[in-house]
């Protein structure tokens, strides 16, 4: 049997080899710590789960859910971007609820992107951004991302060739998995960039709330308030421990809302609408639920900043998200993936391999604080006994 060529670049994922490395471990009678997966373990707040639930027994909510059924949803965004940014955005024209952000930066390529067209990635990235661009046949560009520049890409060594042909530009900042943040003067910069070469603009920005200071990350929408070449993704999935209810929403240019709604109308319908009256309540709500997430892992943070100092392994703070993102030991410095395989083999601890998220990635790998302080230090401390073996 033959399938399409737009399968090729799929065929290598080194997450899917990490999830068979796992399964031997269990199988091997292990105990696994994982801390591959950016998938919060903490529960959805029981005010959210009650109007989901409240729903169930409404039978309006059982039929498929059309566009036009989640105005509801769109005004509640609307009102939350509002109070957020102080931005008046068109529930109609200007928001579009998604099956998850990961919907959005996936499907997106599809409506810009004919193929041979660039699109300008982060690399390091989160591989659904590059998943997205090869199965709309579209080339990449991948942005170097190096700690000297603090991770940010430098939009002129972009060179002219690849801008001619270039369509979109993807950002995401709080940045996963490097950790990094961006000003509002460097969104700016990349809005006034992409204007200028007639390039979309796309920002994810799931870890806008996960940060860990005083100062807000800048959303996209500030630095483009007109919404004349940006469109910004968000999820529930971090901010309110809603990942597997699979709710996001894009906002931005009513062009590009407009093309990402014409590929979603052949694709799916939208979730289960108790689950987006669930959503409401989530964005009507005050900000404490949030600031309890963002404290958890805050000290989660620390806790395993601490622990890996005390094995010897030197790993910046971050100030946002829910990673590390932590330079290889010198044994490993150039094969991420022989160290996350390695690792969990001798003591069931997983890891990401920076390769994973680009060619920029390798020498890297990223931790997910997605487990109790006593677990992280358990996992530090087993790091600490595999790094001492010959």
């Amino acid at each position: 049997m033959q399938f399409a060529d737009r399968l090729q670049p799929l065929q290598s994922n080194v997450f899917a080899d990490m999830d068979i490395a796992k399964s031997r471990a269990k199988a091997a009678g292990m105990a696994v710590i994982d801390l591959s997966l950016g998938s919060s373990d903490l529960p959805t707040d029981r005010f959210i789960l009650d109007a989901i639930a409240e729903a169930l027994n409404d039978p309006q909510t059982h039929g498929y859910s059309l566009f036009g059924s989640t105005l509801d949803f769109r005004e509640a965004v609307a009102a939350w971007i509002k109070q957020r940014f102080n931005l008046e955005v068109d529930s109609e024209t200007e928001i579009l609820p998604l099956i998850g952000s990961q919907e959005g930066t996936a499907h997106l390529p599809l409506a810009l992107l004919n193929p041979n067209d660039f699109a300008l990635l982060q690399d390091p990235g989160y591989p659904s951004h590059y998943g997205g661009v090869h199965l709309a046949c579209g080339e990449v560009y991948g942005m170097p991302l190096l700690a000297e520049n603090n991770f940010l890409p430098v939009f002129t060594d972009i060179p002219e060739t690849v801008l001619a042909q270039s369509k979109m530009m993807v950002l995401s900042y709080p940045h996963n998995p490097t950790t990094a943040t961006a000003s509002l003067e460097f969104l700016q910069s990349a809005v006034s960039f992409c204007q200028q070469h007639q390039i979309a603009l796309v920002h994810d920005f799931p870890y806008l709330d996960l940060v860990f200071g005083n100062s807000p990350p800048p959303s996209v929408l500030q630095a483009d308030c007109d919404r004349k070449i940006s469109i910004e993704f968000f999820t529930m999935s971090k901010s309110y421990n809603m990942g597997g209810f699979r709710v996001g929403f894009a906002v931005g240019n009513r062009d590009l809302i407009r093309a990402l709604r014409q590929v979603k109308a052949v694709v799916d319908f939208n979730q289960y609408q108790g689950i987006m009256r669930g959503a409401i309540k989530a964005l009507a709500a005050d900000h404490a639920p949030i600031e309890q997430v963002v404290a958890t892992f805050k000290k989660r943070r620390d806790v395993m900043i601490a622990a890996l100092n005390a094995i010897g392994w030197k790993v910046p703070k971050p100030n946002a998200t829910m990673y590390l993102w932590a330079k290889l030991p010198d044994r490993y410095a150039d094969d991420s993936v022989k160290f996350c395989l390695d690792l969990i083999a001798s003591k069931g601890v997983a890891l990401s391999p920076g390769s994973g998220f680009g060619k920029h990635g390798e020498g890297y790998v990223r931790f997910a604080l997605v487990h109790s302080p006593e677990v992280l230090q358990t996992a530090a401390a087993k790091i600490g006994e595999f790094l001492t073996q010959k």
